[in-house]
């Protein structure tokens, strides 16, 4: 069971989102919040598998509660939700720590799908939030693309594969399965690329695999 803990200032949208994530049968709502310092007390309380945070709370906003959860529940991912899908909001997204951007316009298939992505270790970005980012790879609007290569250069083969397959999307299970490794043996490899790599998170790692080429080598 996957434990989810919502947070949005306005109820009809906490309502609406509850009863989406409640037709999956996996999926559990252990706590809500109207605010950004009220998700913190209860992720401490609760200790959610993910927080869905909305971008514009009152009091303390998506992204400060973010980066506030980081630091103390560093366990739990964080997805935000948000109805706008400007660069500056996916790149400040990206930069407090967050696994995933969804759009509330988007199909809800992609917030049930994206729960369970970042609770397995993965990352999640709605469509049109993807060919956004994407789109500025190659401008290196997100991220430092420069210099990319050789960052990745303190990484081995072994885990340069691995990095390739976050950058293509894959979650844990499916870089185990593809490389025929325990998922035990992929989630200490995805620790280590984080550490050697210095990013907080597998968004910032798949931007960099991408950055440097990786994706679509491997």
């Amino acid at each position: 069971m996957t434990r989810v803990l919502l947070a949005d200032d306005e109820a009809m949208i906490r309502a609406g989102i509850r009863a989406i994530l409640g037709a999956a049968p996996d999926i559990e709502v252990v706590a809500e919040a109207s605010d950004g310092h009220e998700a913190v007390a209860l992720a401490v309380r609760h200790r959610p598998d993910v927080c869905l945070l909305d971008i514009r709370m009152p009091r303390l906003d998506g992204l400060g509660t973010a980066a506030e959860l980081r630091r103390v529940v560093p366990g739990t991912a964080v997805v935000m939700l948000t109805t706008f899908s400007e660069d500056e909001y996916i790149a400040s997204a990206l930069d407090s720590g967050a696994s995933g951007f969804l759009l509330k316009s988007g199909d809800p298939r992609e917030l049930i799908a994206g729960v369970h992505a970042v609770a397995e270790g993965g990352a999640c970005l709605s469509p049109a939030v993807a060919r956004r980012v994407i789109s500025r790879l190659g401008a290196g609007q997100f991220g430092r693309q420069a210099g990319a290569r050789s960052r990745i250069e303190v990484l081995t083969g072994r885990e340069q594969d691995v990095l390739a397959l976050v950058g293509a999307g894959l979650s844990n299970a499916e870089i185990a399965r593809r490389l025929h490794v325990v998922e035990g043996t992929v989630k200490a490899y995805v620790s280590r690329i984080l550490d050697r790599l210095d990013v907080r998170n597998r968004v910032q790692a798949a931007i960099l695999a991408h950055e440097a080429g990786l994706v679509g080598e491997h």
